[in-house]
């Protein structure tokens, strides 16, 4: 935390003085925090993210570099790969494939490639952990999903949104799909794209639609050990420390992003809104030809 006081104190180019007038409290107690002899209290980290927001300081720019950096400091041998992973209480004992059934892969351990699908997902638990994770993919049988209608799909039956399609070709080859894979690789569903989702499984939005809008919005990657043999190739390499005033900055972020996809949804539904098949189309469809 005293590192980002600092970073955050030279991004508004003012003393120490200036800073405690500010958020109003005394000089020493700014020295305090930047010496890291004392950590601000929840109240006044939030009288410092105000200031932040007011003034234009480039907060998730900050946490990407303090990431980066813990990145870049740790060594990995060939064919590790690092990924990120929250947990809402914090991993206990070893890595497992337990997370709920229905996720987007499935009942598993999920990293990501990109660290801000992980931290806002867990930015509203304060007991909540951020971790860098190696993942070894060297003996593992990998099943990669590209980002198009056959990952919505699979996300679909995972999620129990393909329940009325049970008995059909369809249902079964995504309920098949797993079988002898230890690692799912394939988009995240972040907050953006949740709403998306949500829409094409609705019915507001085609397949057509929800194609463009996994192009344009570029998720990262997800990887998800499904197996105990794969969790057993993913390591905790660090721990990363997450501060509330960095906690309530990715909360807003996160409902920042819902907008975007909600506006994103609304723009590509205007655009394609006659173009392609209904996801409840998809099923019946299929389920004649079954």
């Amino acid at each position: 935390m005293n590192d980002m006081i600092l970073a955050i104190r030279e991004r508004l180019h003012v003393s120490q003085e200036e800073l405690a007038k500010m958020i109003g409290i005394s000089f020493a107690t700014v020295n305090r925090w930047e010496n890291g002899h004392s950590t601000p209290n929840k109240a006044a980290q939030l009288r410092l993210y105000d200031v932040c927001k007011e003034r234009g300081v480039d907060l998730e720019e900050m946490i990407r570099k303090k990431i980066e950096r813990a990145v870049t400091a740790l060594q990995t041998s060939s064919g590790k790969m690092l990924l990120f992973h929250g947990s809402k209480s914090g991993i206990k004992g070893s890595i497992a494939p337990i997370s709920r059934d229905r996720c987007d892969f499935g009942k598993g351990f999920y990293m990501g490639t990109d660290p801000y699908q992980p931290l806002t997902l867990i930015s509203d638990f304060e007991q909540s952990k951020f971790y860098i994770i190696s993942l070894d993919i060297t003996d593992l049988r990998v099943l990669t999903v590209k980002p198009d209608l056959e990952w919505a799909m699979l996300v679909a039956y995972n999620r129990g949104k393909m329940d009325a399609a049970r008995g059909t070709q369809l249902y079964e080859r995504y309920a098949q799909m797993r079988k002898g894979y230890d690692v799912i690789a394939g988009s995240i569903a972040d907050d953006r794209m949740f709403y998306v989702l949500d829409n094409f499984f609705l019915g507001n939005i085609t397949d057509k639609a929800l194609v463009m809008s996994l192009s344009a919005l570029q998720l990262g990657l997800q990887y998800v050990a499904i197996t105990e043999k794969a969790c057993k190739h993913a390591k905790i390499e660090t721990e990363i420390e997450l501060s509330h005033l960095e906690r309530t900055f990715l909360r807003d972020l996160s409902e920042a992003n819902r907008i975007k996809g909600v506006n994103l949804a609304n723009e590509i539904c205007r655009d394609y809104r006659r173009e392609g098949l209904f996801f409840d189309e998809i099923l019946k469809e299929t389920g004649r030809k079954g």
